[in-house]
């Protein structure tokens, strides 16, 4: 993922969704709110008839608002209605933040910092006008893991981007596949391999605690999907995927002391099965 962005953010506006389609919202205006699973690593399941962590701003009793400023500001409200100030440490992080444009580009993970007044901040580069789609993935102390969603909005001339199925993504002269098929209701093996000038890679750094970190969205609606690292020497994942349908997959890794990030479009229904 990309951290340290030092670009101000403009243009942001709140919007709650309720059932956003895979473009929607893009150009401007609200797109509608649900709840989405942070895709990383999640350890909680979804109740029978219950949405997905992540489509909405509210959820077990926990509220994301975000506050317009020169850079994203957000507090983390607890079911008293006050700012949450303590949280357990997942991943080598107390909070994760997760955008993405809701065509499914534009990327980003970045680490906010928390001031002591619970209100956490970061800031973001938003090179591209759109809707942006932001989540935040955390667990306050005793309380249950949880992922809030909400949409802000910059400002410009919207360019919208399609995804053909890709398996394969080059970037910085790595070459990064993902090979394994995605599974309804069941949780599927995705494993990663990565060259560089033909010859594998075989001293990835840990990135978070583990040697990727893969974050999965379904396009329809950039619900989270449960996602998690499997022991071994391969770089693998267990990713659960409720429904058929494209889901956007994105993998950070490291190497050389930098953070990269791999992205892929795959489908339940995929002709010949192949990725095995």
């Amino acid at each position: 993922m990309r951290t340290g962005y030092n670009v101000a953010l403009y243009g942001v506006a709140l919007a709650v969704i309720f059932g956003g389609t895979w473009a929607a919202g893009a150009a401007a205006g609200p797109a509608p709110n649900q709840e989405t699973p942070m895709a990383q690593h999640n350890e909680h399941r979804e109740e029978p008839g219950r949405l997905p962590p992540g489509l909405s701003v509210s959820d077990n009793g926990y509220t994301l608002k975000l506050h317009e400023n020169s850079s994203l500001g957000f507090h983390v409200n607890g079911p008293d209605g006050k700012p949450v100030t303590r949280f357990d440490v997942e991943h080598e992080k107390r909070l994760h933040l997760v955008v993405v444009r809701r065509d499914g580009s534009n990327f980003q993970h970045v680490h906010p910092e928390m001031a002591p007044d619970g209100m956490w901040s970061v800031p973001l580069k938003l090179d591209e006008a759109g809707s942006y789609r932001v989540f935040a993935d955390f667990k306050p102390e005793g309380g249950p893991k949880t992922t809030l969603g909400a949409d802000i909005q910059q400002a410009g001339e919207y360019q919208p981007r399609t995804h053909e199925i890709s398996r394969t993504f080059t970037v910085d002269g790595y070459e990064v596949t993902l090979q394994g098929d995605l599974s309804v209701n069941a949780a599927s093996t995705v494993t990663v391999q990565i060259s560089r000038n033909g010859q594998p890679v075989t001293d990835l750094q840990n990135y978070l605690g583990a040697k990727g970190h893969l974050v999965a969205l379904r396009a329809a609606d950039l619900a989270y999907l449960h996602v998690h690292p499997e022991d071994g020497d391969q770089v693998k994942f267990a990713v659960e995927v409720p429904t058929d349908g494209t889901y956007r997959l994105f993998l950070d890794f490291q190497h050389e002391n930098k953070v990269r990030t791999a992205e892929f479009t795959l489908t339940t229904h995929e002709e010949g099965g192949h990725g095995h």
